[in-house]
């Protein structure tokens, strides 16, 4: 296997380890919010973070194609500082892996939060610890066993991102090209071969991913 081969592995890492840790700090902070505090329009902004969970991939691209594309406001703002257009880079693989993976953080973040025992943390407010010092020092390390499991499934999501990936980042080999989408290039060329690779390489992660997250819900059980 040359170094070409290898090209979609490494990219297919690298966009899924940067967005697990984009969906990790925002899904940790959107968890606890959600998972203490109550307000008006609750279960209105739930759903729709929920959203990428269930929409098509085609919808979730297209979407993404219009928020960043070069005619909106945030894609003219991007072009302008950056010196260029957000589709069609690494950075738009990113993005879409990070929206479609963000909604298995937050479920996870919610949910070992609502396991925290209020009490211990407000017995040490009264200690004097502040909400920052709780939420650090009690309410992560008590919650860590579903942060851990919500992050590798965040890893994994992205790792098999496809649809959106395709649309919003294309199929540029050595660029934007990953696992899934080199599957594809490889069917749709006739290499089955190749094609079995990928899908091995792919299994083989995906495997291991999950064993961990079940061993992590196992503990947390």
């Amino acid at each position: 296997m040359n170094m070409e081969f290898w090209l979609p592995v490494r990219l297919s890492i690298s966009v899924s380890f940067i967005a697990a840790i984009i969906v990790f700090v925002s899904g940790t902070a959107l968890g606890r919010v959600f998972a203490v505090r109550a307000f008006k329009g609750k279960v209105l902004a739930e759903t729709l973070l929920m959203l990428p969970l269930v929409l098509p991939p085609s919808v979730i691209g297209f979407l993404l194609i219009v928020t960043f594309g070069v005619n909106s406001l945030p894609g003219k703002m991007i072009e302008t500082l950056f010196g260029g257009t957000l589709i069609f880079t690494p950075w738009a693989a990113v993005l879409a892996s990070a929206v479609v993976a963000f909604p298995l953080m937050f479920q996870s973040a919610k949910a070992g939060f609502l396991g925290v025992d209020r009490e211990l943390e407000g017995a040490a407010q009264v200690d004097g610890a502040s909400k920052r010092q709780v939420f650090m020092s009690i309410s992560i390390p008590l919650a860590s066993r579903a942060l851990a499991a919500g992050a590798l499934l965040s890893f994994t999501r992205a790792l098999g991102e496809f649809g959106a990936t395709l649309m919003f980042a294309g199929n540029l080999p050595g660029r934007t090209q990953t696992i899934p989408t080199a599957i594809y290039v490889a069917i749709e060329s006739g290499n089955m071969q190749l094609a079995f690779y990928y899908v091995i390489i792919s299994m083989a992660i995906a495997l291991v991913l999950l064993g961990l997250v079940q061993y992590f819900n196992r503990q947390h059980h």
